[in-house]
Formats: C-alpha cells, structure tokens, sequence
C-alpha cells in the first residue's frame, strides 16, 4: 500500500492564508468623545482618544472619519484625519451633533480598510429667555470690502431700558470682540460698523447679538457669516456713452472704488428709450465682466439712457449684492450723432480748401 501523503500547497498560497487570518477584521473606535466650549461663539473643540491596543497595529495606518453637524441639518459635514482634536462650527442656537469612528488599512489587513463603529456626542447651550424675545430681521451687508454694517431690530418681548451688544470672532483672533461703533435709535443699539476685517475673508465669521433687560431673560442670537457673500459694491464710475459711425452705442466705465478686487465683480447692463413724458422702460441689455460694451440698436431715430450696476462674480463669492445703478444717466439721439459725422467731413473739406486758396493768392502777391 501505498502511503499516506498530505497534499502539498504552494508556498505563497499558504503564506497568503497565514496573513489573512491573522489580520484583523474589527477595530474598537475611538474613545472618550468630548464637545467642549472655548467661548468662541460656535467654534467647539471637539477631541478624542485612539482605540485601545492602537500600538499593535504598527503595520497599519490609522485614521478617523470625523462627522459634525447642527440638528435639523440634512447632511453630515465628514473630514478624515489622523488627528486626535479639532475646532468646527456650529449653530449653537441647536444642538451640535459630532459622530466619529475608526479606520484601519495596511498590511496588517491585508490592504483592506476595516472600520469600526460609531461613537456619538452632542452639545447644547442651556437655552435662555422665550425666542420671541431674540433680536429680528438681523441682515449684514459687506460694503465695498471696507467694513461690514450689520442690523436688527428689538425682539417682540422686548422691555424697555434694553441693551444689545454684538460680539464677534474668526481664526486670528485670541479672544472674541465686542462692537465698538454701535448704531442707535432712541437710545438703543439696533446695528453695528464693523471695520478692518480683512483678515477674516474667506473664513468663518461667528456674530453673538444678546441683550440685558431688568428682570427679564433675552434668548441670543447666534450665526455664522461669510464676508464674501455678504459684499456690496459701491456703484461703477466714470460711465461714458458714444456713438459709432454704424450707429452702435459705445458704453464704457470703470471698476467702483474702495477694496474691491476689480477681478471680482460682473456688471449688468441696462438701457431705456425715451419715452416721452412717460417713465423710461429700462431693458436688460446684458451681463458680463469686461468694462465696455458694444449695443446695436434697431431704431436709431430714438434717444437711448444706458445704467449699470455691479456685483461680486461667481469666482469671488456664491452670492452678492447689486450696487446701487450709476446715477448718471447719458442720453444720445443718434440719429443726430449720424448727421454730425456727416457734417464733420465737409467742413474739414471747406476748411483745408479755404486755407488753399488763401496760400495761392499769397503766392501770386510775390
């Protein structure tokens, strides 16, 4: 008979098995969530521990997939990191909500990416006073990229001798800030200027507008600004109005003044025919980037008035506001502008011919 033999594998089939079934299939999450509070005005620090036994993994990377959101948000805002703290926004007039989980991948799992499961944490500040007694119609506007004029008016609670104050912070700042140029009617603070912002472009700007009243609580008002979406524009200058020879009107001005980045804006172009007594219907013309324009009309026997205005594009910002139209408004006949450049020819021709004859008559006295 014959004997017995075990059935001999290739060395790399066998080798491929001992890993696999080495390598690990779950991983813990992370440990010992925290939100906590810096007094930033939404910014919350959010940190964590690593898993335990993380220093067996030595073959592995180890990350985290770290979610936040405001309750009522549909969407989870996700960030991956090997970090183990971070500073995000929030609405803090909701609850903050963070979930957070562990990611494995290497040669200790065989290339594959095992995760673990979720951890959850949420924060929320005490609420205080009824919400009718919260500040309304609070609206900001970014004003030439110079200074941002932020108003409200009193909530529906409101007791009198009230005080509002508005407080603000983004990245940079050791500390939040209180408004120093308040404006007021009748005593009370109902808007705020705020100037040199420059370095908060482009990031998070967290705003605070609560208030005090003689025993009486005033819920605050919480939210977060972009300066950028928030920008208007001074109106365009220097609008100029021509006429070609073929009868097109040639309309040409320059950027507003102040810090706006004349990269940065779009301009609309509108013009009315004149109507008489009647007010002047205006037309949209067009939109665009350069700072001239070309416009054929199709009745050349009417007077035109051409109005611009301007606003952040969409390289610059998601949303703006319109400057207010050029005050000015250029009317042309161009069915007199053509005359003119008829007339101009022939009194050139009289001119040169008057000036002709008058040398040769010179000549002929020598």
């Amino acid at each position: 008979m014959a004997p017995w033999r075990l059935p001999v594998l290739p060395l790399a089939l066998v080798w491929g098995w001992v890993l696999a079934s080495s390598s690990p299939s779950t991983v813990a999450p992370p440990q010992d969530l925290q939100i906590t509070d810096p007094g930033l005005l939404g910014s919350l620090d959010v940190e964590w521990k690593p898993p335990p036994h993380v220093q067996t993994f030595n073959e592995c990377t180890v990350k985290y997939k770290f979610e936040y959101r405001n309750t009522g948000d549909r969407d989870w805002k996700v960030i991956f990191t090997r970090k183990l703290k971070f500073r995000v926004g929030f609405d803090l007039s909701r609850t903050a909500e963070v979930r957070l989980q562990t990611l494995l991948k290497g040669q200790c799992t065989g290339d594959v990416e095992v995760h673990s499961d979720w951890i959850y944490a949420t924060f929320q500040i005490a609420p205080q006073g009824k919400l009718e007694s919260e500040v309304q119609n609070f609206h900001c506007i970014y004003h030439d990229w110079e200074y941002l004029k932020c108003t409200w008016q009193p909530g529906l609670l409101t007791a009198h001798g009230v005080h509002y104050g508005l407080y603000y912070w983004y990245e940079g700042l050791e500390h939040t800030v209180q408004c120093d140029h308040y404006i007021q009617d009748h005593g009370v603070n109902v808007g705020c200027v705020l100037q040199n912002l420059s370095q908060a472009e482009y990031q998070d700007l967290n705003i605070c507008v609560n208030g005090s009243a003689a025993a009486t609580l005033l819920r605050p008002l919480y939210t977060t600004l972009r300066l950028h979406n928030l920008a208007k524009p001074s109106a365009p200058e220097q609008l100029e109005l021509s006429v070609s020879a073929a009868g097109e009107l040639l309309v040409a001005w320059s950027p507003p003044g102040g810090r706006v980045p004349p990269h940065c804006l779009e301009y609309e172009v509108q013009v009315a025919e004149d109507a008489g007594e009647a007010a002047a219907a205006w037309a949209f013309v067009s939109t665009q980037m350069e700072t001239a324009l070309t416009i054929s009309r199709a009745n050349q026997s009417h007077v035109s008035c051409v109005r611009v205005r301007g606003r952040t594009n969409i390289f610059c910002a998601d949303q703006g506001f319109w400057s207010e139209w050029t005050q000015d408004c250029f009317s042309v006949s161009i069915k007199e502008d053509k005359q003119l450049f008829i007339l101009i020819p022939v009194i050139l021709s009289l001119s040169i011919s008057l000036i002709i004859f008058m040398l040769i008559g010179q000549c002929k006295k020598r």
